[in-house]
């Protein structure tokens, strides 16, 4: 039986295998989303079979977690009655939620598999909340809004769709050069079908330029020794915003990294777990000890609420139809024209006053918000509350995990997404070097560890505690050993069992990290 789901903010975690999924439950997620063999959006993690889903949902469930199946292809015609076949296979693992993005496939799992809740999958591209609704009537509990969607549009949608239906945004990971990840372009150079999980990523190349009549001599397209990276878009990093997006009406804040290692899902499991309990607590939800004090309700003002003709606006509001939504004058942090509760203000041409509001908006290069918006219409506003602050070590934990330059992706307008074109690769200032087996008290504590990198006397590590900050440690000069207790000078045997002296009692599967000697920038 499915556990019952949680009326808060809900921590989702990615995971391309079995322990990836316990990891992400270990540190604290409060849902994991994972594929099978087949029909999933990433074939690069070795994903899950049938009995481990089963094995999957009973250890999150044992643990109060939820488990979703990505099914979010879009199949071809050979692929459908296969697809059948795989969700009525999935129906008896236990696992809670398919995550969909085909009608035909959203249909299907109604008829085979109805006792599993659907989401609908970014790959559905949402922008509005017709489109939400649309969804809803269809069966859908919950839709993953499009990646490029800003905070505004986010309170728009919540404050006008069916309050028991769920709105689940990215807020951690990769970006995609692509509309909500629909791309043509690794299909077109390497044959592997980004809509079929097996995307190469070709946006990350280098590229450069060759004339017609110089065959072999390649030029980059910017003056730099190294080539351009055209499309090699920044990731995404909303650790210290979780507050703003929570109120904007997003119940599920999903980490992306279905091909991440174990040690990238536990960090970044555990710093937005961490920032979701802090945010409990600062607005009053819950007490220091997790505690409810009164039920999670979200901060959006919605049509027929007493104070929803309130004037309440902020810097997200005030931002709300800046340079994405091609405003004139609205570049570079420029002021956008303002919108009221009872009018529009029409800044069309002067020739143009003939045309409709939609017609007249074609002529620009997109839908301006003051062309197109009704008489009556406004922005849904939020109840202002305090920025929630995090600590110090809470907003360092993204830089500890492999990462590309960071932005907040499309939620602020005024700070937008961009693209890195000098250089590619992940910065790595900190390295896994080993992993927790067991600890026992004698000797004055001992750890017996899994090796993954060098350590040596006098290193400072860091154990990654699940709910806590992490605990920093010298390593002893002296007292390591092999797995047959025979003295070491150092640990340098990647994969071997060694154990350290340590007083800590430390759990088993600990991350142990360690900051590099050098930071370097390297593919993934």
């Amino acid at each position: 039986m499915n556990v019952h789901r949680r009326n808060k903010p809900e921590v989702l975690a990615p995971a391309g295998n079995l322990r990836g999924l316990k990891t992400a439950v270990d540190y604290g997620a409060d849902a994991v989303y994972c594929g099978g063999k087949a029909f999933g959006m990433r074939s690069a993690p070795k994903n899950l079979s049938l009995a481990d889903f089963e094995e999957g949902a009973r250890y999150a469930h044992e643990r109060g977690a939820r488990v979703y199946v990505t099914c979010n292809v879009l199949p071809r015609n050979s692929e459908v009655e296969a697809i059948r076949e795989y969700l009525g296979q999935l129906k008896t693992t236990g696992v809670d939620a398919l995550i969909v993005s085909d009608l035909g496939v959203m249909m299907t799992a109604r008829e085979v598999a109805p006792e599993l809740e659907l989401h609908v999958s970014t790959q559905a591209g949402i922008t509005n909340y017709g489109a939400a609704r649309a969804f809803y009537e269809l069966g859908a509990k919950r839709v993953v809004l499009a990646r490029e969607m800003d905070l505004q549009a986010v309170r728009d949608i919540r404050a006008r769709i069916p309050d028991d239906m769920d709105i689940e945004c990215f807020v951690h990971g990769a970006m995609c050069m692509a509309f909500s990840g629909r791309c043509l372009f690794s299909n077109y150079l390497t044959g592997r079908d980004g809509n079929h999980g097996e995307c190469a990523q070709p946006c990350r190349w280098k590229y450069s330029i060759v004339e017609e009549k110089r065959p072999g001599q390649y030029f980059p397209i910017e003056q730099t020794e190294n080539g351009a990276y055209l499309f090699n878009s920044q990731d995404m990093n909303m650790l210290e915003h979780v507050d703003d997006l929570i109120d904007s009406g997003a119940i599920s804040l999903k980490i992306e990294g279905r091909s991440k290692s174990a040690y990238y899902i536990a960090a970044m499991t555990n710093a937005y777990r961490t920032a979701v309990d802090r945010y409990m607590v600062a607005r009053g939800f819950e007490d220091a000890d997790g505690n409810e004090l009164k039920p999670f309700h979200d901060a959006v003002i919605r049509p027929g609420d007493p104070d929803y003709d309130t004037a309440v606006q902020d810097d997200i509001a005030r931002n709300a139809d800046k340079a994405f939504a091609g405003v004139p004058d609205a570049e570079d942090g420029q002021a956008a024209p303002q919108v009221g509760a009872a009018h529009a203000v029409n800044i069309g041409n002067a020739d143009d006053g003939d045309l409709s509001y939609h017609a007249r908006s074609t002529r620009r290069k997109s839908n301006t918000a003051a062309e197109i918006l009704p008489e009556g219409w406004h922005h849904a506003a939020v109840r202002p509350a305090e920025h929630v602050e995090l600590p110090e070590w809470l907003k360092e934990e993204p830089y500890k995990v492999a990462h590309r330059d960071y932005s907040t992706g499309f939620y602020y307008p005024e700070h937008k997404v961009q693209q890195r074109t000098d250089r590619a690769g992940y910065f790595r200032s900190w390295l896994v070097v080993g992993e927790a087996i067991s600890w026992t008290p004698e000797e004055g504590g001992r750890l017996t560890i899994m090796s993954r990198n060098k350590i040596e006397p006098g290193q400072e590590v860091e154990f990654l505690l699940a709910g806590q900050p992490p605990l920093a440690y010298t390593i002893p000069e002296s007292g390591l050993r092999d797995a047959d207790g025979a003295p070491v000078a150092a640990i340098n045997n990647p994969a071997h069992v060694f154990s350290i002296p340590c007083p800590h009692d430390i759990p088993a599967n600990t991350a142990i990290r360690s900051r590099t000697k050098h930071a370097t920038l390297k593919a993934e």
